[in-house]
């Protein structure tokens, strides 16, 4: 039964408040672990596992959060994951060493990953069906924009105070969403108590799931397949999928209700949203290490850069959901959406080294639209069939996915930014050399540049090889994130005769009785 006047509003801005606490977790760490490295004294190696780690406990318990939140109550399930979150925020904070933060970190994501499904879940039963375009539209706001502010947040942070606030700024936040978890939000019955629990099940998700992640977070820093640990997690991921899948097929209690991908909206979607997750963390990865790795701007200076196009986000969902529940077709929304993302790859494919922070004002714009005409969409047309218990085992599976999406992108962007830098770097290098009038004339330049300021020729001669050295691997840099944005645009553009696979509806109405 949906809820009206004051109290929606309140449980709406409950539910996207705790999912915000999770999803700008997942990138706000990422600006402070320099900081951390010097700190815990740790590696940039081990310091990355806070990163890993999190990561990898989102995404098991993401396709669990339907099952957990039907065996002890939705709400009773939601207010737990608050309150687990916002205790380990604390104790992230107080760590002393970088094991105590690692294992606090995973805890957090344990805690993370029941926020967003069962967030979801809980807004599509808070509004009415025939609004649920809007509640999605909401709920976006948080998943879109969560990991664009990220950044900004934790750049901002570490500019007047240290790591450990990333972590304390969630306390108040946590201590809110859990009051008004706990005074406003319905309880739902509690349909899986007493039911056996499907503990292998369990195990082989984790395993699946868990060695995938890790796999794709991991594979890159150690040279994939040439590292034994990294190809052992390839195989297990691969007969963990195949052997997860055949035990929820055939048990009577499944922690992952695999029949819900007889709707074809829905089992379509989970690639559509595999796609968005690609784009949405892919590009935030990439864009933020073009900028200060090539460009030189500080943490802040990005996450100032990344503001005005989360901002343009934020405006634009509500009109989504409005447009939807008009009867705009989700299908036409989602290709705009896919064509402006494209536009916004094919505008910083053009970047050069000279580019500033108001070169990219208008692409960041566009790319804010573009998530706003996606997130939304796509949603929708992936839950429009999903009826009863359904909606939170689907919103599990499709937040899983988008997460997975997410990690594909940053592993195969990485992977792609690494070969494309050997083969730019081996085509610049062919041009260096005496036969070639541009480059002659270049090094001698240099080299009259530094006698002029007093060096001796033969130190002039070593400066400038150096100075050419550094010329063609910014330049070699340059080409290959330029290789980047294109691969992730063509990747979007191409996946638009997806959309056309799904049901058309007028409206995507979402059943009232989804307890």
């Amino acid at each position: 039964m949906a809820e009206v006047g004051l109290k929606k509003w309140i449980i709406t801005f409950t539910v996207i408040t705790a999912s915000l606490l999770e999803l700008i977790d997942t990138t706000i760490v990422n600006v402070a672990i320099p900081q951390i490295q010097g700190n815990l004294g740790a590696t940039l190696e081990d310091v990355a596992w806070l990163s890993t780690g999190y990561a990898v406990a989102n995404v098991i318990v993401l396709p669990m959060s339907g099952w957990l939140g039907n065996r002890f109550g939705r709400k009773n399930y939601f207010l737990t994951s608050i309150i687990v979150f916002t205790l380990v925020s604390f104790l992230c904070g107080n760590a002393t060493s970088l094991n105590e933060l690692i294992l606090f970190r995973i805890i957090q994501g344990l805690a993370g990953g029941g926020l967003i499904s069962t967030a979801q879940a809980i807004l599509i039963e808070t509004w009415p069906r025939e609004d649920v375009g809007i509640a999605t539209a909401l709920f976006g706001l948080g998943a879109v924009v969560g990991p664009t502010v990220g950044p900004t947040i934790g750049g901002y942070i570490l500019e007047i105070s240290s790591w450990p606030w990333i972590f304390y700024v969630n306390i108040p936040v946590g201590i809110l969403a859990a009051y008004c978890t706990y005074t406003f939000v319905r309880a739902t019955p509690k349909s899986g108590q007493g039911q056996p629990v499907d503990w292998w099940g369990i195990a082989l998700l984790a395993i699946a799931v868990g060695s995938l992640q890790t796999l794709l977070e991991k594979g890159e820093s150690e040279d994939w397949f040439a590292t034994p640990y990294i190809t052992a997690l390839a195989v297990a991921s691969v007969f963990g999928l195949l052997l997860f899948i055949w035990r929820e097929m055939t048990t009577d209690h499944p922690i992952v209700n695999f029949k819900i991908m007889r709707h074809r909206s829905f089992s379509v979607g989970m690639f559509t949203s595999f796609i968005l997750g690609f784009g949405l963390y892919g590009s935030v990865f990439v864009f933020p290490v073009f900028c200060q790795n090539l460009l030189g701007f500080s943490p802040l200076q990005t996450g100032e850069i990344l503001f005005p196009g989360g901002l343009c986000t934020i405006i634009m969902m509500p009109f989504i959901g409005i447009m939807l529940k008009k009867g705009v077709p989700a299908q036409i929304m989602a290709t705009f959406g896919m064509l402006a993302f494209f536009i916004f790859c094919w505008m910083l494919s053009n970047s050069t080294l000279q580019s500033g922070t108001g070169d990219f004002f208008w692409p960041l714009v566009i790319r804010g639209v573009g998530m706003a005409l996606l997130f939304v969409p796509l949603t929708t047309l992936a839950i429009q069939d999903l009826k009863g218990p359904e909606i939170g085992q689907g919103s599990g599976l499709n937040n899983m996915m988008r997460q997975l999406g997410g990690s594909f992108g940053i592993a195969a962007l990485t992977t792609l930014i690494h070969i494309r830098s050997g083969f730019h770097r081996s085509v610049l290098l062919a041009n260096v050399n005496d036969y070639n009038q541009p480059f002659v004339d270049r090094f001698n330049g240099l080299i009259k540049g530094f006698m002029a300021k007093g060096q001796t020729l033969f130190d002039a001669k070593i400066m400038a090889a150096k100075a050419m050295e550094g010329i063609v691997t910014r330049q070699t840099m340059l080409l290959t994130y330029d290789d980047a944005y294109w691969v992730a645009g063509l990747i979007m553009l191409f996946s638009i005769p997806l959309l056309y696979l799904q049901k058309f509806k007028k409206n995507a109405n979402i059943p009232a009785d989804v307890h």
